[in-house]
């Protein structure tokens, strides 16, 4: 009888997991925002001096001529240029032209049960595979089939369940954590 006690309890012990919701596949079609960190081309067509390469500051500002500090954090690129725009039309420039493109990426970042945890590039179509590989790999103790992933803009992590959704994006400023297994 104690036996059978002791026994359900680790059984229990160790298929729970905490109250952490699931990742799901939809997360990873969410057009890409900007955030603090990272580096941007910004062209003024006709504007030689306008154009450059911006960074989006710890507050989540790019710092642009003429019309100062412009919200970037949480937009999209292309939120970001019509932005742009609108404001050099509004007594800057007549018919401003202007392209914006993300130069560097700010990075993921990766702990738990890998080789080598710590802060890495991002690179685009980056997957949570890819990102455990660069990190040299699972160790010994890892649970390589659950993973936990907290987007930069999130306040509670997420369980991606690699058996059915091996290819899970990453995006900049993502911290991915790799838990140990029980057994």
């Amino acid at each position: 009888m104690w036996l059978a006690l002791v026994g359900s309890l680790v059984v229990t012990s160790c298929s729970s997991t905490p109250d952490v919701p699931y990742a799901t596949a939809i997360e990873t079609q969410a057009p890409y925002t900007l955030g603090p960190g990272d580096k941007l081309r910004i062209t003024v067509f006709g504007e030689e001096t306008l154009t450059g390469e911006y960074r989006v500051t710890g507050d989540g500002q790019v710092s642009f001529p003429l019309i100062g500090n412009v919200p970037a954090d949480g937009r999209t690129v292309e939120d970001l240029q019509q932005d742009l725009q609108a404001r050099l039309a509004n007594g800057y420039l007549s018919d401003p032209r202007v392209s914006t493109e993300v130069l560097d990426y700010r990075p993921y970042y990766i702990l738990g049960e890998v080789n080598r945890p710590g802060q890495y590039t991002y690179s685009v179509g980056l997957t949570i595979e890819q990102a455990v590989a660069a990190a040299g790999g699972f160790t010994y103790r890892a649970n390589d089939e659950r993973i936990y992933l907290k987007r930069a803009m999130d306040t509670q992590e997420r369980l991606v369940d690699l058996d059915r959704m091996p290819s899970f994006a990453v995006r900049p400023g993502d911290t991915i954590r790799v838990g140990e297994r029980f057994f």
